[in-house]
């Protein structure tokens, strides 16, 4: 449902500053003012699978990584949620726009997605928190999507060969093989610069509810983050300022933090050697450190691990992460395609608790994920810093990982104490 992250409650409609200029080529090209229609659309990836269905939301076309999400709920956070820039989001749930759209829930300024695939979006629009149907956000954005019946074969195609570039095109008589040469000719997802462009233009705080006494000064770097993380840390007493992605070690200490989070974001970590050198500083510093999803992998590569693409990522909301120095499982929420390799390996080697050399003391890994085997977090053991790859503020997603937040807490509280 697209109301599944209002437990955070009270969230104001989510408008930080935006950057002057004209929207990122990540968008989809639809033309606004289209909604539910029967305009035939196609679906074409680059190793030329084609599916042919009905179009809804606007007209147009949208390029993009072709990848899919398992969630059956948040359809709207999901939309809204950075991490999927210049990516066309196909759900594996068959039936979605059931609660309509509302101005509580979306996770970021606007929809990131460039297409939106799915089985049988909704006719009608019912929930009493609805303001707008799906169908008019996504053409009101110029966001094209596709109804195919084929949504599991899909899927299969991705997990089997691997996520590619697609575009999905409304434009009738649009000859497939065409639309794969452009579709070759897109950019990828490897290589792709891509938090900066989602990122804040200039700082902004979140302050506790009323309430609720501040107890410590985080500084948040936006590489994509999502209107439910700044909020989570403030109902904790954490006054969040944050910081765009491009800010330097100098910028982010310079806010006089008891902590730093690195958030979540879209692009390849390979990428975005400003946060990595950013890290490296503020671990330099001393200063207790957070990093979940892309900022988990920026510590990866900060502490001097590698990353890789995986074959089809990790997108939904039932991911299996297990502790490794307690055994307990959690499920969570997840949205990447990157991954930091295990030390010494190319992302293939077995993970472990042992601990390993880095610029800043001891490490290990800490969670690993129970399907595939992927590092789902690292914990440094002299340098109050950790991460994790999933989303402690499942919007949408269960709330077994909340506690992360804690623990972000805690390590500011120990380290002031130790420091007093």
């Amino acid at each position: 449902m697209a109301g599944a992250s209002a437990g955070l409650g009270g969230r104001p409609p989510w408008n930080p500053p935006v950057a002057p200029g004209p929207v990122p080529s990540s968008r989809g090209l639809g033309q606004p003012g289209a909604s539910h229609g029967d305009w035939p659309a196609v679906l074409v990836l680059e190793d030329g699978t084609t599916f042919h269905g009905t179009g809804f939301g606007a007209r147009g076309e949208a390029f993009g990584e072709m990848v899919f999400n398992t969630g059956m709920t948040g359809y709207q956070e999901t939309l809204t949620d950075p991490s999927y820039c210049r990516q066309i989001v196909a759900m594996t749930a068959p039936h979605i726009g059931n609660t309509g759209v509302n101005d509580t829930d979306p996770e970021s300024r606007r929809i990131w997605v460039s297409g939106y695939v799915v089985r049988e979006p909704s006719r009608i629009t019912s929930s009493w928190r609805a303001q707008r149907s799906l169908a008019g956000e996504l053409a009101a954005q110029g966001i094209p999507g596709i109804a195919i019946t084929g949504t599991r074969a899909l899927t299969r195609r991705l997990r089997d060969q691997g996520v590619m570039r697609a575009v999905i095109s409304t434009s009738g008589g649009a000859d497939p093989r065409e639309l794969r040469q452009r579709v070759l000719a897109s950019p990828q997802m490897a290589g792709a610069d891509l938090a900066r462009e989602v990122s804040t233009a200039e700082p902004y705080q979140v302050s506790p509810p009323p309430g609720t006494q501040t107890q410590y000064r985080v500084a948040a770097v936006d590489l994509g983050i999502k209107a439910a993380t700044p909020a989570a840390m403030a109902a904790r007493g954490c006054l969040v300022r944050v910081l765009p992605a491009t800010a330097t070690a100098a910028d982010i200490l310079a806010t006089g933090p008891d902590g730093v989070f690195f958030s979540n974001g879209p692009g390849d970590p390979a990428a975005a050697g400003y946060a990595v050198e950013a890290m490296r500083g503020v671990l330099a510093a001393g200063i207790p450190v957070f990093g979940i999803c892309l900022g988990s992998q920026i510590l990866g590569r900060a502490l001097g691990l590698g990353t890789y693409k995986l074959r089809f990522g990790h997108r939904g909301v039932n991911q299996p992460v297990k502790d490794l120095a307690t055994g307990k499982v959690q499920i969570t929420s997840h949205n990447h395609g990157f991954a930091v390799a295990p030390p010494g390996t190319d992302g293939t080697g077995p993970v472990s608790l042992a601990p390993f050399g880095t610029p800043f003391g001891r490490a290990q890994v800490s969670y690993v994920n129970l399907n595939d085997g992927v590092v789902e977090g690292i914990r440094l053991l002299d340098t109050p810093a950790f991460s994790v790859q999933y989303h402690p503020e499942a919007a949408p997603g269960p709330h077994d990982a909340a506690g992360e937040f804690d623990a972000f807490c805690a390590l500011m509280g120990r380290t002031r104490h130790a420091q007093a």
